[in-house]
């Protein structure tokens, strides 16, 4: 892959990303804000984007996603430790999100 596929790559992936976390923010900006690790107020600005505004922050060579992973969860799930035991995990930022919604 060069290059300029990889740019287009990423162009894609951002505007779907920004998409995705514009209906996050509408359907319910509380959870959204606490799921996605900003404020209430970033989530004002990222939710009035228009699309051009998305199309335009969407053409940097730069990921605008942010991976976050509990590294418990992650080793589980890589080991099969505790699937197999039948004994689930819950990431904190769900179990907020859960507590908000409550």
């Amino acid at each position: 892959m060069n290059a300029k596929q990889l740019h287009e790559e990423i162009k894609a992936t951002n505007l779907s990303y920004m998409g995705l976390v514009q209906k996050m923010i509408r359907a319910d900006k509380t959870a959204a804000s606490t799921s996605l690790g900003v404020s209430e107020d970033m989530a004002d600005l990222v939710s009035g984007l228009s699309s051009a505004q998305l199309h335009k922050m969407s053409a940097t060579n730069l990921l605008l996603c942010c991976f976050r992973f509990d590294e418990n969860i992650l080793l589980n799930m890589l080991t099969d430790h505790q699937v197999n035991r039948g004994i689930t995990t819950e990431p904190a930022s769900a179990k907020k999100v859960r507590a908000l919604a409550a």
